[in-house]
């Protein structure tokens, strides 16, 4: 049985053999940041038709969080999927009572709304202040509404240029464990359920999903006959680091006359 992934990357390793027509690659390397952007040209691949990004960098657990080079790195591939204009809805994907599949509601508590600051819209402009708001739907299983309902209901009413969804990733290499952070502009399905898809098509407005692996196949690693996962000891640390990192890559993505101390001090 093939091991399950969310990162588009491991399904056409060049190095592994021959990439299928319609899928594109591009790599290119800054410092210790290596990202590769994947573009599917087709449908009837394994991955859905659009574009996906993939940055990969040093291990979330161990580094300085408020580090430039990665914010900036992530904060430029982040651009290349949003609108150039027009509000934002962030929404924190997971369960907060689940480490490892908490990075949602933990990035949503570091981004920086402005949708609510009451300024005129001319004000806005002068300032570079784009409208942000975020939301996290919680679960299922608590809440008794799909993600989808409460996301699609409130696009409609709040009328965002796009939705940035964020959640927690599975990985088939573990190597990728709280290492990388994948864009794409595809959507994402809660839970695996394609019935609860959000995307352009559901919501009718841009949807960008970012994520960091934080859980692969336990069958990936050893011999096991279970349905079970992993996660890194260091759990911890990489939710709560990549979290204050995708927090700011967010914020300096949308913000962009304000520097990363001052959207760490608006957002401490």
């Amino acid at each position: 049985m093939p091991i399950y992934t969310d990162i588009a990357a491991e399904l056409w390793q060049k190095t592994k053999g021959t990439v299928p027509p319609g899928v594109e690659f591009e790599t290119c390397y800054v410092a210790d940041v290596t990202i590769t952007r994947v573009q599917i040209l087709r449908d009837g691949l394994a991955r859905k038709k659009g574009a996906y990004s993939t940055v990969d960098m040093p291990n979330f657990a161990y580094i300085d969080d408020h580090n430039r080079h990665y914010i900036d790195a992530i904060a430029h591939e982040l651009k290349n999927f949003l609108p150039d204009e027009g509000d934002i809805l962030v929404v924190g994907l997971g369960n907060a009572s689940i480490t490892a599949d908490a990075l949602g509601p933990e990035v949503c508590d570091k981004v920086l709304v402005t949708r609510h600051i009451p300024i005129e819209e001319d004000e806005r402009a002068f300032l570079k202040l784009r409208g942000v708001s975020t939301f996290c739907p919680g679960i299922e299983g608590k809440t008794g509404l799909p993600a989808a309902a409460t996301v699609r209901a409130l696009v409609k009413d709040t009328q965002p240029a796009a939705v940035l969804c964020i959640d927690s990733l599975f990985t088939g290499d573990p190597a990728r464990l709280g290492c990388t952070v994948q864009l794409t502009d595809t959507g994402l399905c809660p839970g695996g359920d394609e019935a609860k898809r959000l995307d352009q098509e559901t919501l009718g407005v841009p949807v960008i999903c970012m994520g960091v692996p934080t859980v692969m196949d336990a069958a990936e690693v050893c011999s096991c006959n279970h349905s079970l996962v992993v996660t890194p000891k260091e759990i911890d640390y990489i939710i709560r680091r990549a979290a204050n990192v995708l927090g700011l890559s967010i914020n300096r993505a949308l913000q962009q006359n304000l520097s990363v101390a001052e959207l760490t001090f608006l957002t401490s």
